[in-house]
């Protein structure tokens, strides 16, 4: 109670209001002031049209999904985003010009710069803890220059280096060369999906053309990605070769399978022995790729198992392509009919069968061949030819045989099945001489 009866009070309201008209109502604040509030009309005012500019280009791709996440949250942020360009013109020209003041105007740009990309960063960050490290760098560094400790805050890190000879390298540097890494890599990955997109609906590129120019346009961006970064820190570029070579005899030693996986890839690529949507046989594994890597190529078998073979393995072993310079493939049906049947006759309406079926190719013609007189049956053989071997080979055979099936029985064609005889020899027992007792 003593320390308040100690207060002067209108000497204290006499020093508040002399604060306040020395520090807020002074001509610079009042400028600043208006134009924080004429940025926030004209924001409000072109906003909605720059909504409707972001949505009408976001239809342009309806089966984007991530594109039109990204794009209602951008729409969302029309307004914010043409205040925050409007106040950081207005603190350029403060600063450039001494016209007026920039403080009040930069601390309002700043907050709403870390409030945006916040609000960014949760939609297209899916990594939690990411997403949580950008929100906390962008209110550290508005914090920073909130406070005006930006400067000494660079300063400080600035001077935290380490030389290596005439290189110079500060945690600064580092914090901007991962920030610049990060970047670089958030865009160029996007950016190769699309162009890899766009290749594959080249027609004029073989399917294997098509997956070594992505290959290599990704490569490329990651490699200038990492290039810009290391040119950043100060790092002169023609050191590197040296620094390569002893790579290359490190990764050559250390890295040998992953190197010869890595090769033999391209290689696959490069001669087109081997492509997506090609129908092979490799191992045992009968299925048509799917992709190939730059480790393994994924065969997707009619099950749907993906089968994740080395690249290596395609180049030593052997492979049956059943589509590499022609995707007609021949199949033999075996069929068995009985021996009192007219096999002339079966012959005739296994081809009737077989043309009858859409997927059988009129050229070559289907053929039918007596292979063997068997056990139980004699046993013929229906040839036919697809052009679509990724589209399976059991099932077309199925709808041969259930179209011989329905003409053997209209024709009154018997299939035989397993036949045994047995035929049954009589001997005579010796009965037991000496006069003993049979039991």
């Amino acid at each position: 109670m003593e320390l308040f009866r100690s207060l002067d009070v209108q000497e204290l309201q006499a020093s508040l209001e002399a604060w306040f008209h020395t520090h807020v109502l002074v001509s610079d604040n009042l400028i600043q002031a208006g134009q924080i509030v004429l940025a926030l009309l004209i924001g409000l005012t072109l906003g909605r049209r720059l909504k409707r500019l972001i949505t009408g280009l976001s239809g342009r791709w309806p089966s984007r999904a991530d594109v039109q996440a990204f794009a209602a949250r951008l729409a969302t942020l029309s307004a914010p985003i043409v205040m925050l360009v409007l106040l950081w013109i207005a603190v350029e020209v403060g600063m450039q010009t001494d016209l007026f003041g920039y403080h009040l105007t930069r601390t309002v740009a700043t907050l709403i710069s870390a409030w945006v990309v916040i609000h960014l960063a949760a939609g297209l960050i899916k990594n939690d803890a990411l997403a949580r490290f950008v929100a906390w760098t962008a209110w550290i560094l508005a914090a920073l220059i909130v406070l005006g400790l930006y400067d000494a805050a660079i300063a400080l890190l600035d001077g935290m280096a380490v030389s290596f000879g005439e290189v110079r390298i500060s945690v600064l540097a580092v914090m901007k060369g991962a920030l610049l890494l990060g970047l670089i890599l958030w865009v160029a990955v996007p950016v190769s999906k699309v162009l890899e997109r766009s290749i594959g609906q080249m027609v004029t590129l073989t399917p294997s053309a098509q997956v070594l120019t992505s290959k290599f346009i990704k490569i490329a961006l990651i490699t200038l990605a990492f290039l810009i970064v290391i040119s950043s820190l100060g790092v002169d570029l023609t050191a590197l070769a040296v620094f390569g070579g002893a790579l290359g005899i490190g990764i050559g030693f250390g890295l040998q399978k992953v190197m010869s996986n890595l090769v033999s890839g391209l290689l696959l690529l490069i001669d087109k022995s081997i492509k997506p949507g090609d129908v092979i046989t490799v191992g045992g594994t009968y299925g048509w790729v799917e992709s190939l890597g730059a480790r393994y190529t994924a065969v997707r078998t009619r099950d749907g198992i993906e089968h994740l073979i080395p690249n290596e393995e395609l180049i030593a072993q052997r492979v049956e392509n059943w589509s590499h310079s022609d995707k007609a493939v021949r199949l033999g049906i075996p069929v068995g009919v009985s021996y009192k049947a007219d096999v002339r006759l079966a012959i005739r309406l296994c081809v009737q069968a077989a043309n009858a079926v859409e997927r059988v190719l009129a050229t070559p013609e289907p053929r039918c061949f007596l292979r063997e007189f068997g056990d139980n049956s004699v046993n013929l053989e229906i040839r036919i030819w697809i052009d679509d071997p990724p589209q399976g080979r059991a099932n077309v055979a199925s709808e041969v045989l259930l179209g011989v099936w329905d003409l053997f029985h209209e024709h009154g064609i018997e299939i035989p099945f397993p036949q045994r005889d047995l035929h049954l020899k009589s001997s005579e027992i010796p009965w037991p001489t000496g006069g003993g007792e049979v039991r």
